[in-house]
């Protein structure tokens, strides 16, 4: 009897799985961060009372929910790149003429910025956070340097939030959206394209203000994820023609 699971067909379905169930953790403890855990921070601060709660949960449910992510992260990311490399022979030399490359390529654009976020600018800035919540109930003094980590740490994960909006929909519409290219059109455009916006995005993630509201409020980090969806889509329809 042969089981489909174990064709070639079959293997990018096993791999596809795996990145599907990476992603979904990987992106919804990002989601958890920055719409649940962040606000009720801000609620805890606030409450004089209440403050110490933020502590407990720093030296406590902060690590572990950063170990499913930046591991979510890190499964996710490898799958995708077995998954290209499978689509690769599926296609052959024709797959960067097909809207379906034109779409995955700009995604796999935006979730290898978000994962380099993950583990070079975010778990990094969150274990001096980290360290200094443990030496603060452990009676010292709180990092000096906790502060500003936990700042640049926030704004990275802002955003990868906002990146995540136009990743979900290029996932979809690589292969779902009925959008013609023509095989002739000139890729590097679109590459040029695409670095500009993810590259200047990133240079704010890295080096921007930590209290822009557009980016660092939970309604303001949506809209700007809706809006660049809307261009980072305009400008593929009309560089692939």
């Amino acid at each position: 009897m042969n089981f489909a699971l174990f064709s070639m067909q079959g293997s990018e379905m096993l791999f596809r799985y795996i990145h599907y169930f990476a992603g979904v953790i990987w992106i919804g403890v990002l989601y958890y961060f920055n719409f649940l855990q962040g606000e009720w921070f801000k609620e805890l601060d606030a409450d004089e009372k209440m403050k110490p709660s933020r502590g407990v949960a720093v030296r406590t449910l902060v690590p572990r929910a950063l170990a499913w992510f930046r591991y979510g992260a890190l499964v996710t990311f490898l799958s995708g790149v077995v998954l290209l490399g499978l689509k690769g022979q599926s296609f052959g030399s024709e797959m960067f003429k097909t809207s379906w490359w034109a779409y995955i390529s700009v995604g796999t654009a935006f979730g290898t910025v978000m994962f380099l976020n993950v583990w070079l600018i975010i778990w990094p800035n969150q274990k001096i956070v980290i360290a200094s919540a443990k030496q603060v109930a452990a009676g010292g003094a709180a990092l000096p340097e906790a502060a500003a980590a936990g700042a640049k740490a926030g704004l990275a994960s802002r955003h990868n939030t906002l990146f995540s909006l136009p990743l979900l929909f290029l996932m979809g519409a690589a292969s779902h959206l009925p959008s013609q290219v023509n095989p002739d059109y000139n890729g590097w455009k679109l590459a040029i394209a695409m670095l500009i916006v993810i590259g200047g995005l990133e240079i704010n993630a890295i080096k921007g203000k930590t209290d822009n509201v557009k980016i660092t409020s939970v309604m303001g980090v949506t809209h700007m994820g809706l809006l660049l969806t809307a261009i980072v889509y305009v400008l593929i329809e009309v560089l692939t023609k």
